[in-house]
């Protein structure tokens, strides 16, 4: 009973982790119609760039604030300004194509310029382990958890509960419409990937020190990102947080319990049962398209 008390918090802090990648998927989705294929390298960047300024003198607390920076610049400015842009013209299709192929050139350029090897990085919260309801619970995996819950709790409040939140949102749902009453839909556009970009920094801190800095990890996590997204619904931002905390925990479960070699099945098995039964996903709505 305590082994599975573990595995469930350890899932549910990196559920949360996931969640955080899946609802930049969302986001990208409502705004722009953009499906980022590199999401999962977007989350392994931030890392190497983090160990780059620390191996140049600057400390861990200025790394991570250059790293965020660098981070919001290249994967959200520089993003939709030189890629996105410029694709989306030529439709949804070629775009996707053109973020698969982004996705191996950062993965190869981090291969060649920092290392093939997997690097340690530091953590932002303690290791060690608390005792909860008399179990043994890591520390880091609270830390991680709650760290997370506070970034979701942050970004949903922003969305629901201020001005510049229900412009990204009336953008999203009707650009049409909200330029019409005045909103920049072009400007909050904007805003939607530099919170991706921010976002996915966040992500690379938080899991990074759990899984190494390795320049192949973004595959793991952007599939298993992708797939929290359309379990949840890739049209609801609270699909994303609940798909990502499912995916986190069956993936824990499934490597307790079923096999480390084919934990990756369990959830693959689950989306495909989603999208056979509820292909709007559990939490989001069927949307309808004039072709």
């Amino acid at each position: 009973m305590s082994n599975l008390f573990d595995l469930l918090v350890a899932g549910l802090a990196t559920g949360a982790i996931y969640a955080l990648v899946a609802v930049g998927f969302t986001l990208l989705w409502q705004t722009s119609q953009t499906i980022n294929f590199a999401q999962g390298e977007f989350v392994m960047l931030p890392a190497f760039l983090m160990l780059a300024a620390m191996h140049a003198g600057a400390p861990f607390w200025l790394a991570i604030i250059l790293g965020i920076l660098l981070s919001m610049l290249l994967l959200g400015l520089a993003f939709k300004m030189l890629l996105v842009d410029p694709m989306m013209r030529h439709g949804v299709l070629p775009l996707a194509i053109a973020t698969m192929a982004l996705a191996i050139g950062i993965k190869e350029a981090v291969k060649q310029f920092f290392s093939a090897e997997a690097s340690p990085f530091p953590s932002i919260v303690p290791t060690g382990d608390i005792s909860i309801l008399g179990h043994a619970v890591s520390l880091q995996s609270i830390g991680v958890l709650v760290l997370a819950i506070l970034a979701v709790f942050g970004l949903t409040s922003l969305l629901n509960r201020t001005s510049l939140g229900h412009q990204m949102q009336a953008a999203a749902q009707n650009p049409t419409v909200a330029r019409i009453i005045g909103v920049p839909v072009e400007r909050m556009i904007l805003l939607t990937f530099l919170i991706n970009a921010f976002l996915v920094a966040l992500a690379s801190l938080l899991i990074t020190p759990i899984y190494l800095a390795k320049f192949s990890s973004g595959e793991v996590l952007g599939q298993a990102a992708f797939i929290a997204a359309i379990v949840g619904g890739f049209n609801q931002v609270r699909g994303a947080i609940a798909g990502g905390l499912l995916i986190g925990v069956l993936d824990n479960l499934a490597a307790a319990y079923v096999s480390t070699q084919y934990r990756a099945a369990v959830p693959m098995i689950f989306l495909i049962a989603v999208i056979l039964f509820r292909p709007q996903g559990l939490l989001g709505r069927a949307e309808e398209r004039t072709v």
